[in-house]
């Protein structure tokens, strides 16, 4: 048998050193915030996105999403898929197959069309996974992503945790 320790333990938040940040320090429920960093995607050996006008998702744990304009992307490489999944702060989420240089990534990415109160921004941008792209960058860093199979934090040298998402975080 398992205890509810283990399985619901309090994670340790990492001190942040200069310059970090701590995702047990973002809010809950989270906040959209504007970045300038230029955030570069590649798929299928292509550039698929290069823009400096992103918005940044933080919250309690998680490391940032990055949600990217619809129209920085190049033609063709977000496609439409059915389905949907709901969010208790930002509402219906829609998902893209994201498409470049012959690869083809299921249900890659995610936009908010009509998203709650307070998330608005979102409705006209989309979000990726890292996991599944050649490569995310912010100003040349190249990041890592969340563990687990749903959230799509994007992880650099900036943020610490330790991350919701992998195993035995469910708890958080």
């Amino acid at each position: 048998m398992v205890s509810s320790n283990s399985i619901f333990r309090r994670p340790h938040p990492i001190k942040p050193g200069p310059g970090q940040e701590s995702v047990w320090d973002y809010p809950r429920p989270p906040r959209i915030e504007a970045r300038s960093d230029r955030i570069v995607v590649r798929l299928g050996g292509q550039v698929i996105v290069d823009t400096t006008d992103a918005m940044r998702v933080l919250e309690t744990s998680h490391p940032p999403v990055y949600y990217l304009p619809l129209d920085a992307f190049r033609s063709g490489v977000l496609v439409p898929v059915g389905g949907t999944t709901f969010c208790e702060f930002k509402g219906e989420a829609s998902y893209f197959d994201v498409v470049a240089g012959g690869v083809a990534v299921s249900r890659g990415g995610w936009t908010y069309t009509t998203p709650a109160r307070g998330f608005e921004a979102l409705s006209s941008r989309a979000a990726l996974y890292p996991e599944h792209m050649d490569s995310c960058e912010i100003d040349g860093e190249q990041v890592a992503f969340q563990e687990g199979n749903f959230y799509g934090g994007w992880i650099t040298r900036q943020i610490v945790g330790p991350f919701k998402g992998g195993p035995g975080t469910a708890g958080w």
